[in-house]
């Protein structure tokens, strides 16, 4: 290399997931030299079916147009924000305000980086959860920030020991990052942790950002952060139509909250980007207009795929909770997940993600990924039950 890489990229990897990549399509390789069949790839949650025909359909519109393809507002069409707000009054029961409390971003994980950029100084510490999202530490490393990780624990039902945090070293602390429901965990919040959440920043004039973007997945009810009492003095909450309408691929996301800070992140995107495609705005607005029997069909089918992870962790001795949240089935294996899941890939050619990846508290926990049929999910139980009955 003629010259040496920023000082901030140090202390940042290849992601997991990618880095992995090499892996898998090594044991790919090796299984179709054997005549065998595919790697069945349960790590990554991207949602394999089909977003709303109205979404499809008003993209395809859209794009024939012949005024569609100009630069866009950076702040995203008005139409847009509006739905957005109407989306968040509809399921959330919470009022945003269109026109400065709302900016659509290239998915909620653009969100994380252009968040953590706009507040965070070097040196400035950062509550990150443990286990929990890696990009939330990765963004911190590349604003030379400091990560102070918070525990999350099955005794508490991946919840925090608030008196555990109140007894940490806090000062200089700037940021806070929550994520229900819980990637990887499942765990889903209540109003009351939310509001729990909220008195904390308060008190310690913390920024509290919610990650929330599987607030619809095999939950009752989605919802929000924003709704409890206080929350606009101290809180940002991201979304995104990912997971909730399967749109991981369109990047199609969202940050909500007061305006002023919503503008702070404005300041950092629009050096970075122009605006958002136009028929990708105006699909996402047909795609938020959905009703409830959308995410009543979406969730009947993750239920029957939760019910074959499951089989899959009875077989492998994995415990688990069977009425998991969001995209994911967390299991605790009793020793190294990470033995587990090379052992299960390479022996029966299927993968799943080991819990280290997650952070410390994840080491001996293995993760199943729903985003895959149920036809995929029983060949990859069988060819499990056939590996360990030859073991």
């Amino acid at each position: 290399m003629i010259i040496q890489p920023a000082e901030r990229t140090k202390g940042v990897q290849e992601y997991y997931f990618s880095r992995k990549q090499k892996d898998l399509d090594a044991v790919t390789a090796e299984r179709a030299a054997k005549g065998l069949g595919p790697l069945i790839n349960l790590g990554i949650g991207a949602p394999d079916g089909m977003p709303p025909k109205a979404a499809i359909d008003a993209l395809t519109k859209v794009a024939a147009l012949p005024d569609s393809h100009k630069y866009q507002n950076y702040k995203g069409l008005p139409v847009l924000r509006q739905a957005f707000a109407d989306w968040y009054a509809r399921y959330y029961g919470v009022t945003l305000n269109p026109n400065g409390g709302i900016q659509p971003l290239v998915g909620s994980k653009e969100g994380i980086l252009l968040i953590t950029m706009a507040f965070v100084n070097p040196g400035d510490k950062v509550l990150v959860p443990d286990p929990g999202y890696p990009t939330y530490s990765s963004t911190v490393r590349l604003a030379g920030g400091e990560i102070v990780t918070y525990d999350l624990k099955a005794e508490n039902g991946w919840f925090p020991d608030f008196d555990e945090l109140e007894n940490m070293d806090l000062e200089g602390v700037k940021l806070m990052w929550v994520n229900y429901p819980n990637m990887p965990t499942g765990a889903c919040a209540t109003p009351e942790l939310y509001q729990r959440f909220v008195d904390f920043a308060k008190k310690h004039k913390i920024l509290l950002v919610n990650d929330n973007p599987y607030s619809f997945i095999l939950t009752e009810k989605p919802i929000s952060i924003l709704a409890a009492d206080g929350a606009w003095d101290c809180c940002l909450e991201l979304n995104s139509l990912s997971k909730a309408h399967n749109m991981s691929g369109w990047r199609l996301g969202m940050v909500a909250g007061d305006p002023e800070m919503v503008n702070e992140i404005l300041k950092v995107k629009s050096q970075m980007d122009s605006g958002m495609f136009k028929a990708m705005q105006l699909a996402a607005v047909e795609a938020l207009a959905e009703g409830p029997e959308w995410f009543e069909k979406l969730n009947a089918e993750y239920k029957r795929r939760r019910v074959v992870a499951g089989q899959i962790f009875d077989a492998l001795g994995v415990e688990y909770n069977p009425n998991s949240t969001g995209l994911f089935l967390w299991g605790k294996v009793g020793y190294s997940g990470e033995e587990l899941s090379e052992k299960i890939l390479h022996g029966a050619g299927v993968f799943m993600a080991p819990g280290f990846v997650f952070g410390k508290n994840g080491a001996d926990y293995i993760r199943i990924s729903l985003c895959a049929p149920v036809p995929t999910l029983e060949e990859g139980l069988a060819r499990i039950k056939e590996f360990l009955g030859n073991s």
